[in-house]
């Protein structure tokens, strides 16, 4: 993965048009490969579009992928007749490769990039951009899975495809709708910071853009598209397919293990209204209960079946160290990620050993229950040390929820706020 870009907080978003005198608000991308037959329709009929509805200044740019026939003649033809079309020529194949370098150079504010087959409705266009342009959104993207999308397309395509972002929901846990459908657009401050970190050249390139930007936490707007399928397309599913689990997999990984640096797509604070706080209202509290409840009740089932498996060999005490041991280390690292939000392995090995001291606070709650019980009844059935231990172990995941939110997780935002406002004032006293 790459991670060279350079740290400190993306700007507010703003509305465009003040800041973007003396170049075209929207660069819309062609990218092409072996396109001779189409190109200049598609061109001619796109420019037509803009040119009747568009509302700002734009520019087209055919970005050719190494193509060996007359493409790149068709293109520089259409560049010298039409003052908003320019070309651009790459040597080496991919779609991601040309949208990284077209996009990378340009000048306006709003990047966008469409197939030449020009499946999409061209309708959509002015919706896609203007939450990029108004500084709603910092990427869009045309949906074919929308509830009121418009489709024609084959069952096969349409299979492939939902199945291919039902992979990604469940594994990558996206929540856009449309991964791979060939109308996007991302503001040019995002584009900068963000790129460097897409390893992908070719089809797999958008889903890591846009599963690396809903990661740290950007905005994506989308749009319901109508949308009909190409006969002629030559994309190749099969490889295709096997390029995007290999690519789902990559990111996936690098996800799980921290390995990007996201916090350099954060926006400065006060951008997003979840900085704010509000008197009376503890910041993140309802998200957190709700997945400390959901996390603590897998928890406790792994808990009562480890419980269950040890005290076939050993006693009570013992059965339930050993069973409490074990599920306290994974609800540690389930509540860790999916409670309080904490990233990478940094702090990793600190919160486990808070979180054990929470476990041995839990441990004497649920073993002084169990002493209790055999002090008052002598000897109890299998069903009533259960009932007791549920009891117990209710009182110990309040207690356990007080620890991790006030101790072990704190909320640190707060902090980290005002770093980066002092960060801004220093930046501002500079300037």
């Amino acid at each position: 993965m790459r991670t060279d870009t350079a740290w400190s907080t993306l700007p507010a978003r703003e509305h465009l048009l003040a800041a973007a005198v003396g170049a075209p608000v929207l660069d819309v991308v062609v990218p092409v490969y072996n396109e001779e037959k189409d190109l200049e329709t598609c061109v001619l009929r796109l420019h037509d579009h803009l040119a009747r509805t568009f509302p700002y200044g734009f520019r087209i740019t055919v970005a050719d992928n190494a193509s060996t026939d007359r493409t790149p003649e068709v293109a520089a033809r259409l560049a010298a007749l039409i003052p908003e079309v320019r070309s651009y020529r790459l040597e080496e194949k991919g779609r991601g490769r040309a949208l990284r370098t077209v996009w990378s150079h340009s000048d306006s504010p709003v990047l966008a990039y469409m197939d030449v087959d020009l499946s999409t409705d061209l309708n959509a266009l002015l919706p896609l951009v203007a939450p990029l342009i108004s500084g709603h959104s910092d990427l869009a993207i045309g949906s074919r899975l929308a509830r009121s999308s418009r489709v024609v397309r084959g069952s096969k395509r349409e299979f492939i495809s939902r199945a291919y972002n039902l992979i990604l929901r469940s594994s990558l846990a996206a929540r856009f709708s449309d991964a791979q459908c060939g109308f996007k657009a991302i503001r040019r401050e995002v584009a900068q910071r963000l790129l460097p970190m897409v390893e992908d050249t070719g089809w797999f390139f958008d889903t890591e853009m846009l599963v690396l930007a809903e990661r740290a936490g950007l905005r994506i707007h989308e749009v319901p598209v109508d949308w009909v399928d190409d006969p002629d397309s030559t994309v190749h599913i099969v490889r295709t397919a096997t390029d995007d689990l290999k690519g789902v997999w990559r990111v996936g990984r690098a996800l799980a293990t921290g390995a990007l640096p996201l916090d350099r797509l954060a926006r400065p604070f006060g951008d997003d209204p979840r900085d704010r706080a509000v008197p009376g209202v503890p910041r993140g509290l309802a998200r957190q209960l709700v997945g400390f409840c959901v996390v603590g009740a897998l928890s406790t089932l792994v808990y009562l079946v480890l419980y269950s498996l040890f005290r076939l060999g050993v006693g009570p005490q013992f059965a339930n160290a050993a069973a409490l041991l074990v599920s306290a280390v994974a609800n540690t690292a389930a509540n860790r990620r999916l409670t309080f939000g904490v990233r990478g392995r940094g702090g990793a090995v600190r919160h486990q050993a808070q979180g054990l001291v929470v476990f041995a606070i839990g441990l004497a709650l649920t073993s002084g229950s169990l002493a209790a019980l055999g002090t008052a009844s002598g000897s109890a059935s299998h069903g009533t040390e259960l009932a007791v231990l549920i009891a117990a172990n209710l009182a110990a995941t309040v207690l356990r929820f007080l620890l991790f939110r006030a101790w072990v997780f704190p909320d640190r935002r707060t902090d980290h706020q005002d770093a980066r406002q002092g960060a801004a004032h220093e930046s501002r006293d500079a300037r």
